[in-house]
């Protein structure tokens, strides 16, 4: 993000708002992408988070806007929109073997993509079994790249408990892993 984003939204948020949205589409995406695992799903949802958004800053007076930390905050909108449109709706069956591509001049082999997208059905796979605390502190953290202090805002918990949280899936997603190891090996 832009260091300056917070206050040239205070100053302009009409004018430094598309800037804004910029920076962070891809991150607000990601994490609407791992939310609905429907493409289609997850630019519905981005949009609707960058639209409340827009508008809760429309309510901000200019020194909240300025202090603003924009990623956690962004990431906590979009997760409880998800949350909420989770309730409502079945689990859609798209997974992260939604891999994008490489572009065309350093194209990897095919047998390297279908071992990225084999990797990411399993690691999605251990993810999805996961208590959905750790899940989505494990998600934020080390897919979407939140800091503990975006990640703490984002789950409006405290900063140890997110550490924690991460820390325990973590260590759950390691003893999934290695169970894993062991049967295959013990399966030779």
């Amino acid at each position: 993000m832009c260091a300056d984003c917070p206050s040239q939204l205070a100053a302009d948020l009409d004018g430094a708002f598309p800037e804004f949205l910029a920076h962070h589409q891809d991150l607000v995406y990601g994490i609407a992408l791992r939310m609905t695992r429907r493409p289609a799903d997850a630019e519905d949802l981005a949009q609707e988070a960058f639209m409340r958004a827009y508008r809760a800053l429309g309510g901000y007076r200019p020194e909240r806007i300025r202090e603003l930390r924009a990623r956690g905050w962004l990431a906590a909108i979009v997760s409880n929109l998800g949350r909420n449109r989770s309730r409502r709706r079945q689990p859609a069956t798209v997974g992260l073997d939604v891999v994008p591509e490489a572009a065309a001049d350093d194209a990897p082999l095919p047998d390297g993509v279908v071992e990225r997208r084999e990797a990411a059905r399993l690691w999605q796979a251990r993810l999805e079994v996961l208590p959905q605390r750790y899940r989505l502190a494990v998600e934020l953290r080390h897919v979407s790249g939140l800091s503990y202090p975006e990640l703490a805002e984002a789950l409006d918990r405290p900063l140890g408990t997110v550490k924690s949280d991460v820390h325990r899936g973590v260590k759950l997603l390691r003893e999934a892993f290695l169970q894993e190891q062991a049967n295959e090996l013990g399966a030779r």
